[in-house]
């Protein structure tokens, strides 16, 4: 039977006897069976249109015709490995590191933000000479062994913390123990990562890097204070470790003001090494690592070649070229931020509506709505946050949730966005909270009326 003639209940099916359980679906009590994209729409096999407000991997729209172009036009001519010469990876290399601060010029082309994670940390070992690592709690590198173990969010489920991890606390001003009323709280957190380094060289242990994703995703959609960065590199740097940031969520314009999230950061503050995925090829597998010449020679000086199969073929590269190009040409790093500001607006008007809305945060199309149980105790509704995203999944809206407490709903659609679909959704999002609210009144009456109060 072909593909695309199979019913949803036998591709089910097959998928239950044939993968893992462990490859989860998104709504699993009812996936959707999605047979086709474009834009910002997806559609499932009875032609429903969905709109999709969280797919950051395909960046500058599912399927955009000038990147599918692209790939098939160089699959036609050439894909090869990277050890033959061929103009794409250089002209790529060239248009990445125009996007860049100037002192990140050497790249490494990969497949995915978990090896280019991976890479980053075998470089700053290598510069280093140290093997300990700092990370954000609930912060999420990546799948591969050394990423797990570097990974709260997952490590905390299997073995545990490694004794060469350090975790310092995500600088998260709502929920965090610097919150919005503390007169500097991005001072604060980094004084947090210089007390874990402290006791990390007090008990004999050598950083060699600094993990951080510039906009914590899984860690609940975190903006961190301006000025944390800096202040967290410098004592990561004095105690001869590097700085990592890791773009694969939040590069590539979607934080709408700058071209790359850690630039919010302010402009003197450059990491040691960037990683990138995810949105560089748009669904395509792409990944790079961009760093400094003292960290590349450094590694260079192992004598060991580094070589990736399909990292930076011809017709990877161009992929990332028309992903670049589309930005560009669509000025849709422009776009993020405009459609971004009306979300954001719109959603504040929505939390003066709902109190189960606690905080609205987010730059660009990164956008978090952290809900709660108890304006006092910001305790996450975990329950309600699940809710309203299977009401949202029947008006055919994907959303989804993430932060250690599965409360906060996130907004990372493709770039093309629009100020009508933030409208629409928003829309929804405070038809279903109003209804929900009512629901809790109608029990609260109900209780009441049994109890014998008038």
């Amino acid at each position: 039977m072909a593909a695309e003639r199979r019913g949803k209940a036998e591709t089910l099916a097959l998928r239950q006897r044939l993968l893992s359980a462990s490859c989860r679906l998104f709504y699993p009590e009812e996936p959707i069976k999605m047979v086709r994209a474009g834009g910002q729409y997806m559609y499932d096999e009875q032609g429903a249109r969905y709109t999709d407000c969280i797919n950051n991997v395909a960046h500058v729209g599912h399927c955009h015709p000038l990147v599918v172009q692209a790939a098939h036009e160089q699959n036609q001519v050439l894909n090869t490995n990277s050890r033959y010469l061929h103009d794409n990876i250089v002209d790529y290399a060239q248009r990445l590191a125009s996007t860049l601060p100037e002192k990140l010029c050497v790249f490494y082309f990969l497949n995915s933000g978990s090896e280019a994670n991976d890479l980053a940390l075998r470089l700053a070992r290598r510069y280093t000479g140290h093997w300990d690592v700092v990370v954000l709690d609930h912060a999420y590198h990546g799948h591969l062994s050394s990423l797990i173990d570097i990974s709260p969010y997952k490590f905390r489920d299997l073995d545990g913390q490694k004794e060469w991890v350090h975790v310092a606390p995500l600088p998260d001003t709502f929920r965090g123990p610097y919150r919005e009323d503390h007169p500097n709280p991005a001072a604060a957190y980094a004084s947090e990562v210089g007390r874990v380094v402290d006791r990390a060289q007090q008990a004999g242990r050598k950083i060699a890097a600094f993990f951080a994703e510039s906009l914590p995703s899984v860690g609940g959609q975190i903006v961190p204070p301006t000025g944390y960065f800096p202040e967290a590199a410098r004592h990561i740097r004095r105690a001869g470790g590097l700085f990592v940031a890791d773009e694969i969520q939040v590069g590539f314009g979607r934080v709408g003001k700058h071209f790359w999230a850690f630039q919010l950061q302010g402009d003197d503050f450059v990491p040691d090494i960037v990683t990138m995925g995810k949105s560089i090829g748009n669904g395509h597998p792409l990944a790079c690592v961009a760093t400094t010449q003292a960290v590349a020679r450094a590694f260079e000086a192992t004598g060991v070649e580094y070589f990736n199969t399909f990292g930076g073929s011809p017709v990877s590269c161009a992929v990332g070229l028309a992903v670049l190009d589309v930005l560009e040409k669509e000025q849709l790093q422009a776009h993020a931020s405009h459609v971004g500001s009306f979300l954001l607006e719109l959603l504040r008007q929505q939390k003066a509506r709902h109190p189960i809305i606690g905080d609205i945060r987010g730059v660009g199309l990164f956008v978090g709505v952290d809900l709660i149980k108890d304006e006092a105790t910001r305790t996450p509704a975990t329950e309600e946050a699940a809710y309203l995203v299977s009401r949202l999944k029947e008006s055919y809206i994907l959303l989804s949730t993430d932060g250690p407490g599965r409360n906060v709903l996130k907004f990372k659609p493709p770039m093309c966005f629009s100020l009508d679909n933030a409208q629409q959704v928003v829309m929804k999002l405070d038809a279903i909270l109003t209804d929900m609210e009512e629901k809790v009144r109608s029990c609260k009456t109900l209780r009441l009326q049994a109890q014998g109060c008038p």
